[in-house]
């Protein structure tokens, strides 16, 4: 490792580190009487630039170990700007048989050593303003044989400057019941664009999300700002979920430090889907995979067709207005509409929704004359009003619509395979995330 390094991103941390080395083990110093050989000196290198695909651009700090019985060293700052987590290097002969570095409560920094034994890095960034503890076993074959120093290095990193803050907001709304298909999402108070991957990635690494029961699951960036998390099937019904930040005090960029994020906690419910057969004109309603109700239905006719695929519940209206200007048909034109609608269920942020259309029963279970939306009876759309709840899961199969896109018209999420989902996470080995599915045509509502 050379003594100047260059870094290629946006990380930095720099940390302000007070040293002081005490050996177990006495050493022989030069001994003017016999002659003696002085044991060799133990070099160790602190360093904040372990990257995995970058250098950094301040030198890292060499302490020289000598003289005995105490070994001690000037405190010292170390200034470097870090782009990476925290490595302890022996640069003498030896090896590092054993590191463990606390925080200030006493904590556990997790890390691992190098296979050879001679570094030791942590496992991620440490956050700014922090007071760390670290002992180190050093051991190596002496003239007299095996010799065992131990030493304790006291730092703390700087404390945060004023400025920026990186901090999240997620959703949905903290505390509620949801269903199994309700992907989580994670809003960037700023921008981390693709071109930066090592910085996405330790934004990545601290969003957590836990869930009982357990699932495997992962994050996908949509752009610059916004990130959502799914399972790899549907969460499990009656799940507690957990999200927080762990951005805070860590230093993002150069010029920009996590800030303070409102943690996320909510729960599912059972799993209700409803699916709705476009060439049969039903929907079906499941709990749990049990059928509850079968009714007719009626969807987009020609030119305006419902999209299909999987959709989820964004949000319920008891009454809303639709216009046709509103997905822009002209006033006067014959298709144009101005209704209040009833029991409105939306499953796309452009206006499709599941709703009361009472004027289209004829139609209903033998042709499609909507503009886009699900239409029933009043009595099927207030009993599936009082059904459903955000999250649930909406499929539409057998259709002649284009498919529901992933992201940018409601959360098409589920449209992804699991494979696809993997590769727009910056933490996946083969992380290129297409971005066909990040800008969604809009759907046109229907009524």
């Amino acid at each position: 490792m050379s003594s100047r390094r260059y870094a290629r991103g946006w990380g930095a941390l720099s940390l302000a580190v007070g040293v002081v080395l005490v050996s177990t083990a006495a050493q022989s110093p030069t001994d003017a009487r016999t002659g003696a050989a002085p044991e060799p000196a133990t070099v160790v290198t602190v360093d904040g630039c372990a990257t995995a695909d970058g250098l950094c651009s301040a030198p890292h700090h060499t302490v020289v170990l000598s003289g005995a019985p105490v070994l001690t060293a000037r405190p010292f700052t170390f200034g470097s700007q870090v782009s990476g987590p925290m490595e302890l290097v022996l640069r003498s002969p030896g090896v590092l048989a054993d590191v463990t570095v606390t925080d200030q409560r006493g904590r556990r920094v997790a890390g691992a050593p190098s296979p050879d034994g001679t570094r030791w890095t942590s496992a991620a960034r440490l956050p700014a303003g922090s007071r760390y503890a670290a002992r180190l076993v050093v051991e190596r074959v002496g003239a007299a044989g095996p010799d065992r120093h131990v030493a304790r290095l006291d730092f703390r990193t700087v404390a945060a400057p004023a400025g920026e803050r990186l901090t999240v907001t997620f959703g949905p709304e903290n505390g509620g019941i949801y269903g199994v298909g309700q992907p989580i999402t994670a809003e960037l108070s700023h921008p981390v664009p693709a071109d930066a991957p090592e910085t996405r990635r330790v934004v990545e690494r601290s969003l957590i999300v836990r869930a009982e029961p357990r699932v495997e699951g992962a994050w996908y960036w949509v752009d610059s700002d916004t990130l959502h998390y799914r399972p790899r099937g549907y969460w499990p019904t009656h799940a507690t979920v957990r999200v927080h930040s762990g951005l805070e005090r860590v230093r993002v960029t150069g010029g920009l430090v996590g800030g303070p994020s409102r943690p996320l906690t909510f729960t599912t419910g059972a799993r209700i889907e409803a699916v709705t057969d476009v060439s049969a004109l039903r929907m079906t309603v499941f709990r749990d995979g049990e059928p509850l109700r079968t009714f007719p239905v009626t969807t987009g006719k020609s030119g305006y067709r419902t999209r299909g695929g999987t959709k989820v519940v964004l949000g319920k209206e008891p009454l809303v207005r639709m216009r046709g200007d509103s997905i822009g048909i002209a006033r006067g034109s014959r298709d144009y509409f101005d209704l209040k609608v009833l029991w409105a269920t939306r499953v796309t942020w452009s206006g499709e929704y599941l709703h009361a259309a009472p004027w289209s029963l004829d139609a209903q279970g033998s042709e499609n004359v909507s503009h886009g939306c699900t239409g029933m009876s009043t009595e099927d759309a207030a009993w599936l009003f009082g059904t459903v709840r955000e999250g649930d899961l909406v499929r539409v199969i057998n259709g002649y619509g284009e498919p529901m896109t992933p992201f940018g018209n409601g959360f098409g999420d589920w449209n992804l395979s699991w494979p696809e989902w993997r590769r727009g996470s910056a933490l996946d080995p083969s992380a290129a995330p297409s971005r066909s599915g990040t800008t969604a045509a809009a759907l046109r509502p229907a009524l």
